[in-house]
């Protein structure tokens, strides 16, 4: 059973790759990348380079925007399960650059999806975000929520991939399974996002821009706990009328920022300067999943808490930037 992973060299795309080839191993992994400058490509490309060392582990770079290219990869590998990672990520991005979600996001899953239903595809896993969930007040957010209303271009994007997806496994019967990412976090993390900058700015002893004041409240999940949600997921193929379905992949314990920055400051040995600033346009103060679908599915509990998921990724900063 040969799988395709898009978005190969991204922090999720790395991690699970891993995973599969430790889990699978009679499949192979065919992996792809445009390998972009949305941030450090070197990050990209050291991560692809540890993944090339499985010889199960073949690496394409390949923009799925180039529909063709992509149906010819798939058809050449006889690939049976499909999990699309590739998006252009940022909340904060999409506000100056609207027009690339438009493309890589929406462009792109389409592509996607149609590749998906030219090959007949066992089983298609798309990245969604919990971003969709907009400035809901209600907590746990429940996967049955209304979602019509985003607060930034790129969750609007990621709720356009969902509508597109259920029209697709509605007309073609294409088992599509949407995984709704909650703050995910842990080693070979991107740039972009929060627990990578803090931990930068307060070892460099830089400012800490805290948008809120701090007041955030953030449904962090490891990677190891996600990567480990999509490997039983992929055998979880939706057999319902319209073969659809949608799953939080969070934590379901909500924590403050300020606690995510004193774990930061305590495995550092480091205070952080603080420059605090208003609410990010398009941001959210609370992100909370329900996580009752995902454990009734699958039958998964959580391993990684949040205090043992910043150690780690304290410590591989420190160890990937003395290289």
């Amino acid at each position: 059973m040969n799988i395709l992973v898009t978005g190969s060299a991204g922090f999720i795309g790395f991690h699970l790759i891993q995973k599969l080839l430790q889990n699978l191993k009679k499949s192979k992994i065919i992996g792809l990348d445009n390998l972009n400058d949305y941030y450090d490509v070197e990050l990209k490309e050291f991560r692809t380079k540890q993944l090339k060392k499985n010889k199960r582990f073949k690496f394409i770079k390949l923009d799925i925007k180039e529909k063709n290219k992509l149906l010819r990869v798939c058809k050449k590998n006889n690939i049976k399960i499909i999990i699309h990672l590739a998006a252009q990520a940022g909340v904060r991005y999409s506000i100056l650059n609207p027009k690339t979600y438009l493309d890589n996001n929406i462009l792109g899953t389409f592509n996607v999806l149609d590749v998906a239903k030219e090959i007949k595809i066992k089983h298609l896993l798309i990245a969604s975000s919990s971003s969709v969930y907009g400035n809901t007040k209600k907590f746990p957010l429940k996967e049955t929520y209304n979602t019509d209303t985003p607060l930034s271009f790129y969750a609007a994007s990621k709720k356009s991939c969902e509508v597109l997806a259920h029209a697709y496994s509605n007309i073609h019967m294409l088992p599509i399974t949407m995984m709704r990412f909650f703050t995910v976090y842990g080693p070979y993390g991107r740039p972009d996002m929060a627990l990578f900058k803090f931990t930068k700015s307060i070892i460099k002893e830089k400012k800490v821009d805290l948008f809120n004041h701090g007041k955030h409240l953030r449904d962090f999940t490891h990677i190891e706990d996600v990567c480990s949600i999509i490997y039983e997921l992929i055998k979880k193929i939706p057999k319902n009328k319209i073969p659809y379905q949608i799953y939080n992949l969070g934590g379901g314990k909500p924590e403050k920022l300020l606690y995510f920055l004193s774990l930061i400051e305590k495995y550092t040995g480091k205070k952080a300067k603080i420059n605090k600033m208003k609410m990010q346009e398009g941001d959210v103060y609370k992100t909370a999943s329900c996580t009752k679908k995902i454990k009734n599915a699958i039958n998964y509990r959580h391993k990684v808490s949040i205090d043992k998921g910043v150690q780690s990724f304290v410590n591989w900063f420190k160890n990937y930037h003395k290289k």
